[in-house]
């Protein structure tokens, strides 16, 4: 089964940037397809984790936190309807953060943050590593993503659910 990876922190703000289209070329398994400028790739051929992580180690320009997960586990992700009860809105945003690992522990979920008052990030469910959810167009509701690190205590990179859709394509037409 093919392998995704999502690198952490990459092209944000003018920093630690690279361009995901020459990496995917230049990776040297044949079906690397790049997805964005956020640093997701699907690896559609097959390789260990272990030497796909080196060979990304050793064609990036700087340190980065490399999360890989099984393809079929995007798939199964893309499958449900999370958001049901959350019609689209302009100024709300549907994401999915991947954790560097399956936390044992976290907070139960729903949950929204802050606690109190109007909210900026709901979470509305974790499958395993992944946490599935809604936040606000605003600035204040990046900081309240940041806060998932230490609420399931692993690192996590976040993409949007448009993302996650575009990922699930690609995985599809290599079936």
């Amino acid at each position: 089964m093919a392998l995704v990876v999502l690198l952490r922190g990459v092209n944000v703000g003018g920093h630690r940037t690279f361009r995901p289209t020459a990496l995917a070329r230049d990776l040297a398994h044949p079906g690397a397809v790049n997805i964005g400028a956020a640093g997701t790739f699907v690896i559609r051929q097959p390789v260990t984790r272990a030497r796909l992580r080196a060979e990304l180690e050793r064609k990036l320009p700087f340190d980065a936190e490399i999360m890989i997960c099984e393809g079929r586990e995007i798939l199964g992700l893309a499958s449900k309807d999370y958001f049901a009860d959350h019609p689209a809105r302009r100024d709300v945003v549907r994401f999915v953060s991947v954790l560097s690992r399956a936390p044992r522990s976290g907070p139960s979920t729903p949950m929204s943050l802050p606690p109190d008052g109007r909210w900026l990030l709901k979470i509305l469910a974790r499958e395993g590593r992944y946490v599935i959810g809604l936040y606000r167009r605003e600035v204040k509701a990046i900081g309240q993503l940041g806060r998932l690190d230490r609420l399931f205590g692993a690192p996590a990179t976040t993409r949007n659910w448009n993302t996650i859709a575009a990922i699930a394509r690609v995985l599809g037409e290599g079936s």
